[in-house]
Parts: C-alpha cells; structure tokens; sequence
C-alpha cells in the first residue's frame, strides 16, 4: 500500500531519457498511484518513460501511423491483463512540449508533465479521448488524480 492507502505501483520504472529535463520521481510515482487507486487497477509492468519529442514523435508515427509531435503515447503490452484490471505497458511522455505548452495553462512543466503521465496511465486503464466528450471526461480524471497526488 501507499502512503495514502492506495495500491504500491511495485511494478513501475522510471527512465529518464531527456538530455536535460527531468521529473521528480516521487511525484511521478504518485501520480501513478492516485490513478491506479482512482480507478481500481494494479501494475504489473509500468514504464514510464520521460523523453523529447524525436522519441515521442518517431513512436507515434512508427507504431500509431501520426507523423505529428504529441504530448505522450501509451502502449498496452498485454490486453489480458487489461481486462483483468492490471497495467502491464508504457507511457511516452514528451518533456518538451510539457516545457512548450506549460506557460499557457500557467503551470510549472513538471505539472504539465505529471499531466501527461495521468493522461497516459488514464489510456492504459482503458479510457479514450476520440470525441470531445471522452476529453472532457479525461481532462476531469486528470485533475481529479492530479489533486490526489498532491500536484
């Protein structure tokens, strides 16, 4: 358990890969967790992968087919899992466009980052932002578990 008696993201990896920016790992770690206790998944095997945008935009065009900079991609690696109410897969986050779109939104790029990270976990557990419905159910889950983590 949690400190805050959620469930441990035991499984959880944190790699840095931005030449200069970086994220602070607790926070990371806990936002993670106020998503997986939001909605009632375990982690097996999160990655969770902070990187620029040639490593987000090369995954996005090679296995999405989106020749287009985005923010974070996730990648489910066992949909079994999935349907059992476990994390097993990847979030890419973008740090630079965390850093690029954080001034318009008034935050710090971290929070705008851990956003992102929410927002990819948020796929993983099954949720979808195809129709400006689904944004806007995702947008609030995000704000939601971002304030459970204390960001």
């Amino acid at each position: 358990m949690s400190p805050d008696g959620g469930p441990e993201a035991e499984g959880l990896e944190i790699h840095h890969e931005h030449e200069t920016l970086r994220l602070d790992e607790d926070r990371v770690r806990a936002v993670v967790e106020a998503v997986c206790a939001g909605e009632g998944v375990e982690v097996v095997s999160l990655g969770v992968i902070l990187g620029d945008h040639a490593l987000v935009h090369e995954l996005n065009r090679e296995w999405l087919g989106h020749d287009y900079e985005t923010d974070v991609v996730s990648f489910v690696l066992d949909e079994e899992a999935q349907a059992d109410g476990q994390i097993d897969g990847e979030v890419y986050v973008d740090l630079d466009t965390a850093a690029e779109r954080a001034p318009e939104f008034g935050v710090p790029t971290e929070t705008e980052a851990l956003r992102y990270v929410a927002h990819g976990v948020l796929h993983l557990c099954g949720h979808d932002d195809d129709t400006d419905e689904q944004r806007a159910s995702m947008r609030a889950l995000e704000d939601r578990y971002l304030k459970a983590a204390g960001i």
